[in-house]
């Protein structure tokens, strides 16, 4: 039920006015009614927690926004309302925020805000900011930083990177990083000017290190690492310098979650001396300067460095005492190379000796042997001999001095000689018809 002001002049309902008929309203003038009503009824300051939506501001310095809560259960939108924040108190408010949580004024975080309540019969309902909390902010980023480590931790893959082993040689490095960033240049300088004179290759990829961006920027510079992952040892993410509140965009589950599960070590120098994010968290090493990255990669050269060394110096070592004792045993041999030598010849001579004592008993026996086997091939000769023969009766006949073995080859007339033990005869065959 409205109440109208006494006094109001005011037309009847429908224009008639016809007796008892609610007077009626012009829609300003309702607008109006309902501005001093909230007014009357909301006339303090109020903290209201909400998350921030469609945030922008204009040339004149003021800032416009949404005010949204939605359901935890089904993420719907449950309340909304306008808002405001007038040039005067922007200009404060911004920086003063962003300094305290390092994160952007933007939409999607949670902020507990000082209202006041206002109409206004054109532009309707909104909420006129006074003041801001960063505390609950903060609260809120811990809280929701604290929400992405555990569902990492539940999923298997927060500490990954970290397990990975550091190569002794990290000398080639994939930078992610803005090309234009001075901390850039400083950690490139620091590592192409270290004391020692170590080598380092470094290609960069360039990203987005603020802004809305960074996400997106940074997960796709990874993905191209990894694409040419075996041409790097480690890889290494910096940003140097900025504000506080450009780390919002290290802070998402997606980015966490790439860099905990990529396959090369990940080092960060992202964050000021007092700030952690999550990606430093999942990260293999954290530091806090570009310039402190480069020096720990020349601190991991010098520490393979001072280790190569010690080896060196231990095969040195080895080979010095390995050396002496050759030669110490190189000197006892040859002090004991005259008398081994006395020792071995006077061996060798009872040897040759014995040796020679067999050899002469040996001729003797096989000379003996043949002799005898020589008188019975002798004898076996002589029983064998025509003479012997001869002298037991036979005869040889002979035509023209060659023996005849065959009769057949005879013809009348031929002459042969009988050749008997003692004396021969000669004959003259004569074939009988």
């Amino acid at each position: 039920m409205i109440n109208v002001e006494k006094g109001t002049n005011l037309p009847p309902y429908g224009g008639g006015g016809q007796g008892g008929e609610a007077p009626s309203l012009s829609l300003l003038e309702l607008n109006a009614l309902v501005r001093r009503s909230l007014e009357q009824c909301l006339p303090d300051e109020y903290w209201v927690q909400a998350e921030l939506s469609d945030v922008r501001s204009n040339t004149s310095g003021h800032c416009y926004l949404e005010f949204i809560q939605k359901d935890p259960r089904g993420n719907s939108l449950i309340a909304k309302a306008r808002g405001t924040i007038w040039a005067n108190v922007y200009r404060l408010l911004k920086p003063y925020f962003e300094e305290a949580t390092g994160q952007l004024f933007t939409s999607g975080i949670k902020v507990l805000v000082r209202v006041t309540v206002d109409f206004h019969e054109l532009y309707g309902y909104s909420l006129t900011v006074q003041d801001i909390d960063p505390t609950y902010t903060l609260g809120d980023m811990a809280m929701r930083r604290r929400e992405i480590l555990m569902q990492l931790e539940e999923e298997g893959v927060l500490t990954l990177n970290k397990e990975l082993e550091m190569p002794l040689l990290p000398q080639r490095v994939a930078v992610i990083s803005s090309a234009t960033a001075a901390g850039y240049g400083d950690f490139c300088h620091q590592l192409q000017n270290n004391p020692q004179g170590f080598f380092f290759y470094t290609e960069l990829f360039p990203a987005l290190m603020q802004g809305n961006q960074v996400e997106d920027s940074v997960l796709a510079a990874l993905d191209e690492v990894n694409r040419r992952r075996n041409e790097f040892d480690v890889v290494v993410i910096i940003r140097g310098g900025g504000a506080t509140s450009d780390l919002s965009g290290f802070d998402t589950y997606l980015l966490a979650a790439a860099c905990a599960q990529f396959s090369l070590p990940i080092i960060t120098g992202i964050g000021h001396e007092r700030d952690d994010t999550v990606l430093d968290s999942v990260a293999h090493t954290r530091v806090k300067t570009p310039t402190a990255a480069a020096e720990l990669l020349i601190d991991g050269m010098e520490e393979a460095a001072g280790h190569l060394e010690e080896l060196v110096n231990r095969l040195y070592q080895s080979a010095f005492s390995r050396f002496e004792q050759e030669r110490k045993k190189l000197s006892l041999y040859k002090s004991r190379i005259p008398s081994q030598a006395v020792h071995k010849l006077a061996e060798a001579r009872l040897t040759l000796q014995a040796t020679g004592s067999r050899l002469s008993r040996a001729v003797e026996v096989m000379l003996a042997r043949e002799k005898y086997r020589l008188e019975l091939l002798q004898n076996r000769i002589a029983d064998a001999s025509p003479e012997r023969l001869l002298k037991r009766g036979y005869s040889v006949t002979l035509k023209n001095g060659k023996i005849i073995r065959d009769g057949s080859v005879l013809r009348d007339g031929d002459e042969l000689t009988t050749r008997f033990y003692k004396g021969e005869v000669t004959s003259i065959v004569n074939c009988k018809s």
